[in-house]
């Protein structure tokens, strides 16, 4: 339970940053403060939006999102922050 406090706390402050007070539109078109969103509610969400959703497959990162179900490491936990912190600048790569 800890852990997840420390996660919501984490993004909490991703998205408080004095840089990023103001909602950035990404290359996609996306918003960075809703990818960041998503990337809280599971790793891989946020870049799956910043690519215009679409196929699952072909624009969904992989590792990222099946990661995330691993509990601590995934969600909540490492991913989480890591998949929100390149949400919120706008990378849609899937390097962990």
């Amino acid at each position: 339970m800890r852990i997840a406090a420390v996660a919501f706390v984490a993004a909490g402050v991703l998205l408080t940053d004095a840089e990023g007070a103001a909602a950035r539109t990404c290359s996609g078109g996306g918003s960075n403060e809703s990818a960041t969103w998503f990337s809280v509610l599971h790793p891989g969400l946020g870049e799956w939006y910043l690519k215009g959703w679409g196929g699952f497959w072909a624009h969904a990162p992989q590792k990222k999102f099946w990661l995330g179900f691993i509990p601590i490491y995934g969600w909540p936990g490492y991913l989480q922050v890591k998949s929100a912190i390149d949400a919120n600048h706008c990378r849609t790569n899937d390097d962990l």
